[in-house]
Parts: structure tokens; C-alpha cells; sequence
């Protein structure tokens, strides 16, 4: 499988992400309620990012709209009408006055999604400023005000990030920072936060070795603890400093006879069940990270052991990625998309 979305995924996905945008219930929003005042439609608190299921979600989606559009709008392989759809929805949630609300929201809730929320409203941001056209441009200054808050959330939290959070969900801090260092830029993160970020992923990891795979995955994982580590560090670590630093930390998983449990897709019991189900996205951001990480490494048995465990980490979970089950259907086709447009070395 190239390492580049497939046209034929670009229908399909755009679809789904534009169901999962507008879809405001069910709906679990992580709102802590000061009072009945509050209890309010989820676009009352959100008028961008309503829908989706929750927050992280729905921004994720947007992202994943733009992504298609930017891959695909001049192809051929995306309809006018279907680009005319996506225009329309983008166009009315990210507007300046929306996104206003939502950085309000997130200043005033400084824990929020963090940072797994702030990490793909930056990556939205940083997708709309590359797309390079009108429309993205236009959807990129309304970001603007989302992008200064997480700018400024970040530059308070860093310096107190004493330990990094290492477990397989939503908080954590390596895949986190690592989304961010990838889109800041395009974003317009100010460079102090970025250099701020990969100094913190720096001193949280440097001294990392051995560490327990064979521990992985948990039962509710979607992303890899030390596959996440791994392809942060790869982010901020010169590649000779980088392949002496991974062959420490995962020497299983790099050496000349590779054998790690990393290798092996998980074996999820029950799609339905929205946390076991979680594992079905550690399919894809597995294969991701293994792209990724091959990438840094030289030619040899370790990165083609990681390069055919990748393909083997998609075909087990792209057949998942839409299933009529709101509880999979929300989140999947993102990752699928992050997995199939990861070039080896991304």
C-alpha cells in the first residue's frame, strides 16, 4: 500500500466526517457544570465544534475534511457537489465569531483537552493554512484566535509538565506534543512554544531505555505508550542521535532479528464495545508510528520488520473504519487517513 491517501478512500471518509461534524447527539461532553445555568445544547457551548460525539472529535473531523479536500479537490477523484458540501459546513462552523467562543472556552477551562484536544485544533489550523487556497486561508485567520490560546495554555503548562503521561489514550503527552511540533509551524505557534515543547519531550525521554512492550497493549489502548515516545523523539533527535536513542529503548524492535510484541496487531474481542473497540484505532496509529519510525532507520531487517508490520496494522483495521456504529464511526476514518498519508521518514 503507497504511502499516500488513496483516492478511493476520499468519498468515503468526506462522508463520514461530514455526518459526524453536524451530528450534535449523542453527544459526551467533558463539561464540568458550574450550576443548571449550564445546562445547555452542546452548540450553545461549542457553535464550531458541536458535533461528533465529543470535542477532540469533531476538530479532528474538520481536520479531516481539509485534509481530503487538500489531497483531492483538483484531482478529479473529489465531486464538485461533495467540495461544495465540505466548503459550506467548514464555512460555517469556522468562522471567527465561533471560534472566538471556543477559545474563550478553552482560556477559561485551561484543562480542557489537553493536550490531545489542543493537539488537533492545531493540527486543523496548520492543515487550513497549507490546503494554500482562498478558502483555507479564510478558515485559517478564523483559527487564529483558537491557535493564540493554545499558544498561551501550552506556554503555561510546559514548565510544570514535571512527568510526562505515558498511558495509551487520550492525555497522552508524547503523541500530543508530537502532533503539535508537526503543524505549529504552519499553524502560527510562535517558535518559543515549539522549542518549549521538544525541550519538554527532550528532557521527559532522553534517558528512556528498555522499555516494557511486551507490557502493551492495555485493554482500551488506540495509541502505542512507547510508539508514541519513539516517533516524538524521532521528531526532536538528529537521526544518528535518534537511532542510537530508539536502539536502547526498543532494542526488540529495531535489532537484526526484530521480535516484538509491537509488531503484532491487536486482537479486539468486540467492535461495539467502546472501549475495547478503542483498540481498533491502536491499528491504525500503530501503523503510523511504524511508518514513521522506519523512516528514521537505516536500511536493514529492523525497518523492513517495521515497514510490513504497518501493512499488516492496516489491513487489519481499515475494514473497521465505518461500521453504522456511531461509537467507532466518530474517530476511525481519521486515523485511517493519518496512517495511509504517512510516508516513511513523515
Amino acid at each position: 500500500m503507497s504511502p499516500a491517501l488513496p483516492a478511493a478512500y476520499a468519498v468515503p471518509f468526506a462522508e463520514l466526517a461530514l455526518a459526524n461534524v453536524v451530528r450534535e447527539y449523542p453527544n459526551a461532553p467533558a463539561h464540568l457544570y458550574a450550576g443548571p445555568e449550564e445546562l445547555v445544547a452542546p452548540r450553545t457551548l461549542h457553535p464550531a465544534f458541536y458535533g461528533g460525539y465529543d470535542w477532540h472529535s469533531t476538530v479532528h473531523m474538520h481536520w479531516l475534511l481539509v485534509r481530503i479536500v487538500r489531497r483531492f479537490s483538483t484531482t478529479g477523484d473529489l465531486p464538485a457537489t461533495l467540495t461544495t458540501r465540505i466548503r459550506e459546513v467548514l464555512d460555517s462552523h469556522l468562522t471567527p465569531e465561533n471560534i472566538a467562543v471556543e477559545a474563550s472556552y478553552l482560556r477559561g477551562r485551561p484543562h480542557f483537552e489537553r493536550p490531545y484536544g489542543w493537539a488537533w485544533l492545531i493540527a486543523l489550523a496548520g492543515e487550513c493554512r497549507t490546503l494554500g487556497t482562498p478558502d483555507g486561508d479564510r478558515w485559517a485567520d478564523a483559527l487564529a484566535s483558537g491557535v493564540a490560546a493554545v499558544g498561551d495554555l501550552l506556554g503555561g503548562w510546559l514548565p510544570k509538565a514535571t512527568y510526562p503521561v505515558r498511558h495509551g489514550v487520550h492525555n497522552n503527552s508524547a503523541f500530543g506534543l508530537g502532533l503539535i511540533l508537526d503543524a505549529g509551524p504552519a499553524a502560527g505557534l510562535p517558535a518559543a512554544v515549539l522549542d518549549a515543547a521538544a525541550d519538554r519531550l527532550r528532557t521527559w525521554f532522553t534517558d528512556d531505555h528498555d522499555a516494557p512492550a511486551h507490557w502493551e497493549p492495555s485493554g482500551q489502548d488506540f495509541l502505542s505508550p512507547a510508539l508514541a515516545e519513539a516517533d516524538a523523539m524521532r521528531r526532536v533527535l538528529p537521526v544518528a542521535e535518534f537511532r542510537t536513542w530508539i536502539a536502547g529503548f526498543l532494542p526488540d524492535l529495531v535489532s537484526a532479528t526484530p521480535d516484538s510484541t509491537l509488531l503484532e496487531p491487536p486482537v479486539v474481542s468486540d467492535h461495539a464495545d467502546p472501549q475495547i473497540g478503542h483498540l481498533l484505532g491502536l491499528t491504525l496509529s500503530r501503523a503510523a508510528a511504524l511508518r514513521s519510525i522506519a523512516g528514521a532507520l537505516p536500511d536493514g531487517p529492523g525497518r523492513t520488520a517495521l515497514l510490513a508490520s504497518a501493512e499488516a496494522h492496516l489491513a487489519r483495521g481499515l475494514p473497521t473504519v465505518s461500521s453504522g456504529d456511531f461509537s467507532s464511526d466518530h474517530w476511525l476514518a481519521t486515523y485511517a487517513a493519518l496512517a495511509l498519508d504517512t510516508a516513511p521518514g513523515h
